[in-house]
């Protein structure tokens, strides 16, 4: 490479892709490399990456916890948007990557390094989501992408690289699929994946629950309460964001909820096929839902749901530091002041059924809805709003008849 940098900051997972980045970046720009790899949930796959890191050529490895970081500020705002992309996708990675980049920044500038790497596919939209992050805190800082320019062009060649260099991998040619976990999914990509006509091995590749064919045979029931649109308590017991999606995640996982295989339309413009794990999130998108159905008025409520929509497309599209994301929050944060309550639901193999709601807030009242006899509802009311209502129809309908009259239809 004719460029030639002093400190790289490379955004490190200890997977494959980051894995044989350190020693290419070393051979090609002659750069001391600083990895950083982001807490925010992944767990068991943290372990041994300080040593591994060193042995294949980084200089150091921050580990940065950000799973509160992550919970409050990423997860929560989504969830009370209730953005979903596609009606499938609970945006897991697509609003991780932020958070991530955010601190990459962050940690460039006190190394004072002169470039920040990261190992994103040019084919997804990690990539997206990183640089417009990296653009929105360090506008001048250079980027380096290896997949857009080395001569690897397959995971197989990652292997062989990393085999050749010596570089100690957790994978095989054979389990290769491209996967991301964090505090609330866990994403598989590749291999017999690829063609949608294939089912997906649910026994072979589940790791946040089982399936809902091995789920237990009796129903799992929990309350979850909600203050202004954010869970803060399970069954009783208020718990901070973090362990409430921890303790979600294994009684979902153990039910068989919170599974999706999709297929989405990436930001890139290809489809791709992946399968989801995220049990406790279901859980949680499924009770908001829930509580909101008893405490938005219908105009607020419909509305939001087209808010929601544009909100996951810039989550998912990586544009999460933004005016506009900003000021949708804005106006969801606004719409939240009365979803608070409690909701009961009843998990069975694979299923979140609804079990009971409460709130002080509610907008529900029996005596109006009721089918018996009531002193507050006079059916006769109905006759003049129908007419009111239907009076465009009619009056389109006589125009329409007065008109096939004098043309002699």
């Amino acid at each position: 490479m004719s460029k030639k940098y002093n400190k790289v900051v490379l955004a490190y997972s200890g997977g494959l892709d980051t894995s044989i980045i350190i020693p290419w970046l070393k051979e090609n720009y002659g750069c001391e490399v600083i990895a950083v790899a982001a807490d925010v949930g992944q767990e068991s796959e943290l372990e041994g990456l300080q040593e591994k890191a060193i042995k294949t050529g980084a200089s150091k490895l921050y580990i940065e916890d950000l799973k509160k970081e992550f919970v409050e500020d990423c997860i929560w705002p989504t969830l009370k948007a209730g953005a979903v992309y596609e009606n499938k996708y609970l945006l897991g990675t697509s609003f991780a990557r932020p958070i991530i980049a955010k601190r990459l920044v962050e940690i460039a500038k006190k190394e004072g390094a002169d470039a920040i790497a990261h190992g994103c596919t040019g084919k997804g939209n990690d990539q997206v989501r990183f640089e417009l992050t990296i653009k929105a805190f360090a506008p001048d800082m250079p980027i380096i992408a290896p997949w857009r320019i080395w001569d690897i062009k397959s995971r197989d060649e990652e292997i062989d690289y990393a085999e050749a260099h010596q570089i100690p991998l957790k994978i095989t040619r054979e389990t290769n699929y491209s996967k991301d976990k964090n505090l609330w999914h866990l994403s598989h990509e590749g291999l017999d994946l690829e063609d949608p006509a294939n089912e997906p091995k649910y026994n072979e590749i589940l790791e946040m629950g089982v399936s809902p064919e091995k789920a237990p045979d009796t129903p799992t029931y929990i309350t979850l309460h909600f203050e202004k649109g954010v869970p803060t308590a399970l069954d009783g017991v208020e718990m901070d964001g973090v362990s409430l999606i921890q303790k979600l995640n294994k009684i979902g996982g153990a039910n068989g909820v919170g599974l999706a295989d999709l297929v989405e339309n990436r930001l890139v413009g290809m489809k791709s096929r992946g399968v989801y794990e995220t049990p406790g999130g279901s859980i949680l998108y499924h009770a908001h839902d829930v509580l909101e159905t008893i405490c938005l008025d219908k105009e607020t409520q419909h509305y939001k749901q087209q808010v929601a929509l544009k909100f996951a497309d810039l989550v998912y599209n990586g544009q999460w530091y933004t005016p506009l994301r900003e000021a949708l929050s804005a106006f969801v944060d606004s719409t939240q002041q009365t979803v608070t309550g409690d909701v009961k639901l009843k998990l069975y193999k694979g299923n979140i059924i609804n079990a009971g709601v409460t709130s002080d807030y509610t907008l529900y009242d029996e005596e109006v809805a009721t089918f018996d006899a009531d002193e507050v509802y006079n059916q006769m009311d109905s006759q003049g709003f129908i007419n009111l209502f239907g009076l465009p129809i009619k009056v389109k309908a006589v125009l329409d008849q007065k008109r096939a009259a004098k043309e002699g239809k």
